[in-house]
């Protein structure tokens, strides 16, 4: 039995462990090897600016952009008026108050809809009149333009003008041409 005591106190006494607190180990590294060192990290970036035009009711769009270099990063934006949605917008509420002549006239600045209005046979109102007297003050100021582009046309005013200016023009061309045979 006491061999049964000891082999207990044995198997017992194995399983409890004690540190020395004296022991110190010191370690010391020595390296003269070369080493290089790389670092990634994101490149740099512009960021545009956010030109929002949330209103459903303005005629603008937003414009903005950006560029950037490993340096310098540069970023811009503004916004750019749309003067077709203007002129339809226009068109609209003059047309909602009542005013279908003036909300016509305002659609007829489009060249556009002035040729399908003319096509049509519905001309655009032209200084208050409408139908056949709007069609005829269109044609009748549509004369007189091209009268006055030809009245003030050098080139037709000196081939078709009085007789002294084509006896002078005439007499200068013919001493240009004897110049050159010279």
């Amino acid at each position: 039995m006491t061999r049964l005591f000891l082999i207990a106190l044995f198997l017992l006494s194995g399983s409890f462990a004690f540190a020395d607190e004296t022991i110190k180990t010191e370690t010391k590294v020595i390296s003269d090897g070369k080493m290089d060192t790389t670092i990634n990290s994101p490149p740099p970036s512009a960021i545009s600016p956010q030109i929002s035009a949330s209103n459903s009711d303005l005629c603008t769009v937003g414009v903005a952009g950006a560029v950037q270099t490993q340096i310098l990063g540069i970023s811009a934006g503004r916004t750019v008026r749309d003067m077709n949605c203007e002129k339809l917008k226009n068109a609209k509420t003059m047309y909602d108050m009542g005013m279908k002549v003036a909300a016509v006239s305002v659609m007829c600045q489009d060249e556009r809809v002035f040729d399908a209005m003319m096509d049509a046979g519905t001309p655009c109102p032209k200084d208050g009149l409408i139908g056949d007297k709007a069609k005829l003050a269109w044609q009748m100021a549509a004369k007189n333009e091209t009268l006055e582009r030809e009245k003030n046309n050098v080139g037709l005013r000196l081939f078709y003008g009085d007789d002294g200016t084509k006896t002078g023009i005439s007499a200068v061309l013919a001493a240009l041409a004897f110049l050159l045979l010279l």
